[in-house]
């Protein structure tokens, strides 16, 4: 016999282009950025890390209540990589995953979602 349960969390992966150069290679205006989009899904920060690579590029996490927010930028390609999981408000958290590419001023930007665990057993 099979049994179902629900996914354990919602992963949604942002990917941002046509981003500026400046904005992408501060690390105080990514978490800002990222900050602010914890707080859009309602979430508790719990620790933040973000690093300024060489010769350009930020590498940044937010550990929150629900999981975490991950950042890695490409200023030289205007691009970011953002990875947000969550297994609480998944709604509040796709708005929020939304709300940070007008926050990185992009000018395009694609949001793909990813249910996790094994869900058959």
């Amino acid at each position: 016999m099979t049994y179902q349960r629900p996914p354990l969390g919602r992963h949604f992966l942002l990917d941002i282009a046509e981003a500026p150069f400046d904005l992408l290679d501060d690390p105080v205006g990514i978490e800002e950025a990222l900050v602010a989009t914890v707080r859009t899904m309602g979430a508790k920060v719990l620790g933040i890390y973000v690093h300024r690579l060489t010769p350009q590029g930020i590498s940044g996490v937010v550990v929150i209540s629900e999981s975490h927010l991950t950042i890695h930028t490409w200023p030289e390609l205007g691009e970011a990589a953002v990875d947000l999981f969550t297994c609480g408000d998944e709604v509040a958290a796709r708005e929020a995953a939304l709300a940070l590419a007008p926050r990185l001023r992009a000018g395009r930007s694609e949001l793909r979602e990813v249910l996790r665990g094994v869900r058959s057993f």
